[in-house]
């Protein structure tokens, strides 16, 4: 018979997914306490994240016009399950990232108590500063002036360098301890980028929400729940801190590998409402991003216009 090495990798993953199942239970019984239940089913951290019935109770919590102080014991809860070791707890957190900066920036112009909402988006943007170890993040991007296997040069190029040129996505972040209203924009906008990186692991409950605040974030019209009346809110400031996350995530909504039909709706008519809103405030940079991705949700649905230009085409072979 063998037996596994108190110090071996079996014997350490094992004894890391005890600690996880065991930090998973005491959330779930913390929760138990703020909800008025906690079905029997959810007994993981995988099946709090998806369960509906804790989702919707969570969502209708921070909905709550008192929500979001500094006492308020559903945000204590998801401040102290973020800083869980277990990475699954803290998809818990992020899967409710959409409507907490949501309502977070929809509230400020009311001058009310936030500091609970406040301390939970500190805290993602601290863990995403600690991860980035001060390094912003970047992509290659192709240099036109360069020959490609698609063109010849018109003249050769001889012992010249080839630079890379380097597009910044975000740049580096710097430590911050509290909310300004100078850095409130690039705090919640790194909690979306956050959010984004784990947007393949959300549930599409959480990308609905997503979509509805951002309309609300472009039109200030926000529909009540269970009425077909509308309130009109006063916009809130779009910078390029808060628009360029969100269009990376409608762009995930919209041409993501889902099969929500309802999900894709949703997102083409906020990235219509975040179009109209760039064309309202005459935001050069915005109007083309928001342009671009309804140029390639219409080339997504229309085959005939989602041509690839690099291949031959057949017909004027010889």
């Amino acid at each position: 018979m063998s037996s596994s090495n108190p110090g071996s990798p079996t014997a350490t993953s094992s004894s890391s997914a005890s600690s996880f199942s065991s930090k998973a239970h005491s959330c779930i019984q913390a929760l138990s306490s703020i909800l008025s239940t906690v079905p029997s089913s959810v007994s993981s951290s995988s099946s709090l994240l998806h369960d509906p019935t804790v989702s919707s109770q969570i969502s209708t919590l921070l909905r709550d016009p008192d929500s979001g102080s500094g006492d308020n014991n559903l945000c204590r809860w998801l401040y102290d399950t973020f800083h869980s070791p277990d990475p699954e707890l803290k998809l818990v957190v992020l899967r409710f990232v959409p409507i907490i900066a949501g309502i977070y920036l929809s509230r400020i112009a009311l001058r009310k108590s936030l500091a609970g909402f406040e301390a939970i988006l500190l805290a993602l943007y601290a863990h995403e500063t600690t991860a980035r170890d001060g390094q912003p993040i970047s992509v290659n991007v192709p240099d036109l002036t360069q020959p490609s296997i698609y063109h010849e040069a018109k003249s050769s190029v001889k012992n010249q360098v080839t630079e890379l040129n380097l597009a910044v996505i975000s740049p580096t972040l710097e430590p911050h301890g509290t909310m300004r209203s100078s850095r409130r924009a690039r705090i919640v906008g790194v909690a979306l980028e956050l959010y984004y990186s784990k947007i393949s692991q959300m549930p599409v409950s959480s990308k609905l929400e997503f979509c509805e605040f951002c309309d609300i974030w472009a039109t200030g019209i926000q529909n009540k729940p269970s009425s077909s009346s509308s309130s009109k809110q006063k916009t809130i400031l779009l910078p390029w801190e808060l628009l360029q996350p969100s269009l990376r995530i409608l762009g995930h909504c919209l041409l993501g590998a889902h099969k929500s039909q309802k999900l894709y709706e949703a997102a083409s008519m906020a990235t219509k409402s975040l179009y109209e809103r760039s064309l309202h405030d005459i935001d050069a940079k915005a109007i083309l991003a928001t342009s671009s991705l309804l140029r390639l949700e219409k080339m997504a649905l229309d085959p005939k216009l989602n041509v690839d230009h690099t291949e031959i085409d057949m017909s004027l072979a010889l």
